[in-house]
């Protein structure tokens, strides 16, 4: 597929990587609740490969998805990588025997998550490195993030990574993040349902920041509208595809990372790029926030 299929390219900040906006969400690979192996590894290798044979060039990932295993997987699937794939991962989290989420914040964690990724990725340095905050558990949590930013910091000098985001913050967590070095992107939760960050993301288009929603088709609960589904049916599309387009018309600096364990899945989600949504379409979408705020 052509950038234009993908619904367009964007190019980092002060970087010369350049991705096509529609990537890929390696999380799906792990197995049941994003812990041990995938059921049928061989799929999962399939997706990847499908997913780059179509032209995506920009994979997120983490090695805390698994562990280590989705990282693996993509080593397996994609090493050695074309030059124009960019690797997007993550730090902040763990995941013990227990399978829980736990929080990985301090400089000797946040260092070892950087030497992991590099190891199960067969890297000499990352791409881009997201510091992830846990928040409250349900979103984002005001609270300094200095700390672990200055981490990230020092590991880019070192040439171990070579830029930085950050995940599921603030406004002003962001700023504090851009005082100590340039940030590239931010994830955040959002999508054509939970548009919490609306002025976030007008804010950061400014700056030329890219903007990746994850859970951009509603995560662990799905989206699920009347509205939505009566707009794909006239389309003759799936709701999920219509949902991605709409992302991408939101504003041009909006990078999608849709993640699938299906290949026929991932055809469907690529597709997306191409649906052209007109302003009377987008304006009956936006009802789909409205009511979603209003508890519809």
């Amino acid at each position: 597929m052509t950038s234009a299929q993908l619904g367009g390219a964007f190019t980092f900040p002060g970087t010369s990587r350049t991705v096509r906006r529609i990537g890929y969400g390696a999380m799906q690979l792990a197995g049941p609740g994003v812990y041990g192996p995938p059921a049928d590894r061989e799929t999962a290798v399939a997706v990847l490969r499908e997913a780059v044979a179509s032209g995506v060039n920009h994979i997120d990932t983490s090695d805390f998805y698994g562990p280590h295993i989705t990282n693996q997987i993509i080593r397996e699937a994609l090493h050695p990588y074309p030059a124009d794939l960019v690797l997007v991962t993550k730090l902040g989290a763990k995941r013990p025997a227990d399978k829980s989420w736990q929080r990985a914040i301090s400089r000797e964690e946040l260092t070892a998550g950087v030497h992991d990724n590099l190891r199960n990725l067969s890297l000499e340095a990352l791409d881009i490195v997201n510091y992830r905050s846990m928040g409250d558990g349900h979103g984002p949590a005001e609270g300094s993030i200095a700390e672990q930013v200055t981490v990230l910091a020092d590991l880019k000098r070192e040439g171990l990574i070579r830029n930085i985001g950050v995940s599921n913050v603030t406004a002003t967590q962001i700023a504090e993040a851009q005082s100590i070095t340039e940030i590239v992107c931010v994830q955040n939760n959002y999508n054509l349902a939970h548009r919490e960050d609306e002025a976030l993301v007008d804010d950061l288009g400014r700056q030329g920041i890219a903007y990746v929603p994850y859970f951009p088709l509603g995560g662990f609960t799905p989206l699920q509208s009347s509205t939505l589904s009566e707009v794909a049916k006239n389309l003759g599309f799936a709701p999920m595809q219509v949902a991605l387009a709409w992302l991408l018309h939101r504003a041009p600096h909006i990078l999608l990372i849709p993640g699938t364990s299906s290949v026929a899945h991932l055809r469907e989600n690529l597709a997306s790029g191409a649906i052209a949504l007109s302003p009377e379409t987008l304006a009956t979408l936006d009802e789909v926030a409205a009511g979603a705020v209003a508890g519809h």
